[in-house]
């Protein structure tokens, strides 16, 4: 216990404070709060809204300029009706209009159950939007209303405060299509527009949100 002792008070400082070199992932065991100003990182949940038959689910509050990157997370979305896609699009005035010009590219890979029917490819399926104001799609043909069928993934969207940058958007989904298939979809684009991003709306391209759940997390 000694030598644990004498090698902690050379740590500290003629004014007890401790050195950089005493703090390290193994030094402080049990730690249950950080102070407020202490950085952490990680996510922060922001918002959560669940769709209950809904026309659309809008996140209308909470984006600003306090984090640089946005996460939504969607939880078992499922559709209303058979053979729609999953969608969303920006608004510059807090909701009033989602319409902000767009940019993008998509391409998925496919595999059915019976394990017989795989591939790769790029998908022009009104995904790819060039200079359009349209809701982007992050799926196609969703497998039906069945009442398994359902949609996870995420959507980034990289500092939508800037009034200087295009707003960039990454966004990762897995559905089923046609009951049978499951696709991956990897979508890309920007919004192009200088304008602070304040808002962002996800729908169906036809009918309501049955049912699922989507997560607003700010990254530190």
């Amino acid at each position: 216990m000694g030598s644990i002792t004498r090698s902690f008070a050379n740590n500290i400082t003629t004014s007890g404070v401790l050195l950089p070199a005493s703090l390290t992932n193994n030094s402080i065991a049990n730690v249950t709060a950080y102070n407020a100003s202490v950085a952490t990182g990680g996510m922060v949940l922001l918002s959560s809204q669940t769709a209950s038959a809904s026309a659309s689910i809008s996140f209308t509050t909470g984006i600003d300029s306090t984090y640089k990157e946005y996460q939504f997370y969607f939880i078992n979305i499922h559709p209303a009706s058979n053979g729609e896609s999953f969608q969303f699009n920006m608004s510059t005035d807090s909701g009033s209009n989602y319409n902000v010009t767009k940019t993008s590219t998509a391409f998925d890979a496919f595999h059915n159950e019976a394990g017989t029917d795989t591939g790769l490819r790029y998908d022009g399926d009104n995904k790819d939007l060039a200079q359009s104001t349209a809701f982007q799609s992050l799926n196609y043909n969703f497998g039906g209303t069945e009442n398994d069928s359902n949609l996870g993934g995420f959507l980034t969207i990289f500092n939508p405060s800037s009034t200087t940058y295009v707003k960039h958007y990454i966004a990762s989904v897995n559905w089923q299509y046609l009951n049978t298939y499951s696709i991956q979809a990897h979508t890309a684009g920007y919004g192009n527009t200088t304008s602070a991003i304040n808002a962002v709306q996800f729908k169906m391209s036809s009918g309501n949100i049955d049912d699922g759940t989507i997560l607003m997390f700010g990254i530190v």
